[in-house]
């Protein structure tokens, strides 16, 4: 007969797990549909990995992703053909690794035979200084190399008991998936070696280092890889980087005592937090660093009485070390920590803080009157009411950013990624504002300038924009998205030669870039240097096979060209890409109805119209189509809205004549001619009405053949 008895542990465990999933879930609700944020657009699936061949190029092309995590690119890889675009799926996920990453660590704490294992787990699970790596789902790989990073040590611990070596190889494997996720848990080996000692009191070469060993050379290997492309590819380099080894030890020793504070107060956390200024000549710094080695000193002088303390300040170290200075991160730029660095680290900290509650938990329950449990749910109440407050602050970026700016009001680059928020969505002066703000606080940031030129391009003062342009590159000559930009606006402004100047330059710099390839393919294109564009166009597409404005450009020079079908072929891939692109779908609409493939060709021209309601030649495109089909009214309806949105436009006015002379509606053919021919001439264009002059004789010619035909039909 089972002993109930030995049920209520099983049941407690199950009510404890499912009821920390419910908080979890409910405690990050307000990120549930939450926007991208900053570079999470860069890290859902680009649309040229979408495929299995981009999925290989995930694996086999660092540089293809922003970083080189291919397995968490190869899970937002599935997460797109799961959910697409939409965030919910995503942010799902991440709570979901989050809270298996609990359950994780309890396991791991029980196996250790450490008091309070629940506690921690709900600690870990419900910590504020988390929200950051939870609810933002660029972040997926710290949540991702956490759950094997807590999986690897759980089966090493199996390892350490049974000593097999099978189980020894899945506890690599496990780290290797963590490393191929983010190499911020490239520490593991120390960690376990940490244990042994814990647990032991010492470390032998076969019984705990030697095992370790392959964790040691993989983690070297895979560490010197991410260093190389965080170099290569990130950007980890310039004035902001040249941090002296000394300045490296100080802003490791103020770190340290940074995040120790936010895990036991996590109060006031911000997105980007302000840059310390870092001065090895300024002497009251080097408190920090010396107060540090000093609790170290302290740690170890008492570890033969108790080495838990010291074996958690190791831990915190060690998983702290890749990120508290020593190696430059691109997040230096404007700030020496964040919240999703300590990630990792925090487990130090909670799981001695929860031990201490348990401890002191025993002691109310001495005392009459005084649950057991009363501070416990005290500690989890206040840190799930602070988690669900910060978490508010992911919702959107917008809400982010203001965030940011109202807790921390010189992060210059809060304000640059408000501006490009305000000038996506229309907000010019708003955008402008947020520009000159970044550039007030940091002059020389050379990216606010090029996107301070961008939006004044936009709105018609090339001059401006130009100056702006010219800023940027004085600041940061190897600028290449402001030589594009730049050479952009010497185009629009028939500057060619200035224009291939810049463009050439951006791909001087960066040969590869698809934009300068794409933008000097059109310029090429646009002086009837056919084959040179084509070959530019061509090599755009080989840096990024998803660049669908190398696609649309190839497709419009294939048409010019007569290659009708591959065209048709650019233009498909093109609005795979981007299904939104009126003009694509337009252009397509045309080869299409060459080709007969009439049906198609209106559906695309209905498409363009959803998209953009006055793009006046879907509509006369449409109208003829509509006429080729016998919908004449139709058809007579859309070049009027044609010429509703452009009035001067020759086509859709010809085609209304004579569509209207087909339907007997003579008089009205010609009176809309005449008006327009008046027209013409009272604004003193005399070639539009040499233009329209012309299709009146023809209408007239049409008009009288067509009486002559219907008086034969009568006398007959």
């Amino acid at each position: 007969m089972v002993n109930p008895a030995k049920l209520i542990p099983w049941n407690r465990d199950w009510i404890l797990g499912l009821l920390l999933l419910a908080v979890t879930f409910a405690v990050y609700q307000p990120a549930w549909n939450g926007k991208p944020l900053w570079d999470d657009d860069l890290n859902i699936t680009a649309p040229g990995l979408r495929s299995l061949d981009g999925l290989a190029s995930i694996w086999t092309h660092p540089g293809t992703t922003v970083q080189y995590y291919p397995l968490v690119h190869t899970v937002f890889w599935l997460e797109y053909h799961l959910w697409g675009a939409s965030t919910t799926g995503y942010h799902f996920l991440n709570i979901l690794l989050h809270f298996f990453s609990s359950l994780l660590l309890v396991s791991i704490l029980r196996k250790l035979g450490i008091p309070g294992a629940w506690l921690a787990g709900w600690l870990f699970a419900l910590h504020p200084v988390m929200v950051e790596s939870v609810a933002w789902i660029t972040e997926m790989k710290n949540v991702l190399s956490m759950l094997f990073f807590l999986a690897s040590i759980l089966v090493y611990l199996r390892f350490d008991r049974e000593r097999k070596k099978g189980i020894l190889v899945a506890a690599l494997l496990l780290f290797v998936a963590g490393l191929a996720s983010k190499t911020s848990i490239v520490p593991l080996p120390l960690v376990l070696l940490i244990i042994s000692w814990w647990k032991r009191g010492r470390l032998s070469w076969k019984h705990d280092m030697l095992p370790v060993v392959p964790f040691f050379l993989v983690a070297l290997a895979y560490g010197s890889v991410t260093i190389w492309v965080e170099h290569r590819f990130v950007g980890t380099q310039g004035n902001e980087f040249a941090i002296s080894f000394p300045d490296r030890c100080l802003i490791a020793g103020r770190a340290f005592w940074f995040y120790l504070g936010k895990i036991i107060w996590p109060g006031n956390l911000v997105f980007i937090y302000p840059r310390w200024k870092i001065d090895a000549a300024v002497w009251p710094q080097y408190i920090f660093p010396a107060a540090a080695l000093a609790l170290a000193g302290l740690l170890i002088a008492i570890r033969k009485r108790w080495r838990a303390p010291c074996a958690v300040f190791l831990y915190f170290v060690a998983m702290l070390f890749p990120v508290a200075g020593f190696i430059s991160q691109y997040a230096f730029r404007f700030s020496f920590v964040a919240d999703h660095w300590v990630y990792l680290a925090a487990i130090g900290p909670m799981v001695i803080t929860a031990a201490g509650v348990n401890a002191l938990s025993s002691l109310f329950r001495k005392t009459p009157g005084v649950p057991g449990w009363l501070l416990p749910v005290i500690v989890i109440t206040i840190l799930t009411l602070m988690t669900f407050r910060q978490a508010r602050m992911y919702a959107d970026p917008e809400t982010l950013y203001r965030t940011t700016i109202r807790k921390n009001i010189d992060c210059w680059m809060a304000y640059n990624n408000l501006g490009i928020l305000m000038a996506d969505a229309g907000r010019t002066d708003e955008a402008v504002t947020c520009y000159r703000k970044a550039l007030e606080i940091n002059p020389g940031f050379a990216k606010a300038y090029g996107n301070l030129g961008n939006v004044l391009a936009r709105t018609g003062s090339p001059d401006s924009a130009i100056v702006q342009y010219g800023k940027a590159l004085q600041i940061d000559p190897d600028y290449v998205e402001a030589h594009i930009n730049l050479g952009n606006v010497r185009l629009q402004t028939g500057r060619m030669d200035e224009a291939m100047a810049q463009f050439s330059k951006a791909l001087e710099i960066d040969p590869g870039s698809a934009d300068a390839h794409c933008n000097l393919g059109i310029l090429l294109a646009k002086m009837g240097r056919t084959d040179e564009a084509m070959a530019h166009f061509l090599k755009a597409l080989e840096r990024d096979p998803g660049y669908g404005n190398a696609h649309y450009n190839l497709g419009m020079l294939l048409a010019q060209m007569g290659r009708t079908d591959e065209a048709v072929a650019h233009y498909r891939k093109a609005l795979e890409i981007n299904p939104n692109n009126a003009d694509t779908h337009c252009n397509l609409a045309i080869l299409l109805a060459q080709i007969g493939r009439t049906g198609e060709a209106i559906a695309h021209c209905r498409r363009a119209l959803e998209l953009n309601p006055d793009n006046a030649e879907a509509h006369n495109n449409l109208g003829i189509l509509l006429a080729q089909i016998g919908r004449p009214d139709e058809a007579i309806a859309h070049y009027r809205r044609a010429l509703e949105i452009s009035s001067d436009a020759i086509p859709p006015l010809q085609n209304l004549a004579f569509a209207l002379v087909q339907e007997g509606q003579w008089n009205d053919a010609t009176s809309v001619l005449r008006n327009a021919l008046a027209s013409a001439k009272s604004s003193g264009d005399e070639a539009r009405a040499r233009a329209i002059a012309q299709i009146l004789a023809k209408l007239s010619q049409a008009i009288d053949s067509l009486q002559v035909a219907s008086k034969t039909h009568v006398q007959r």
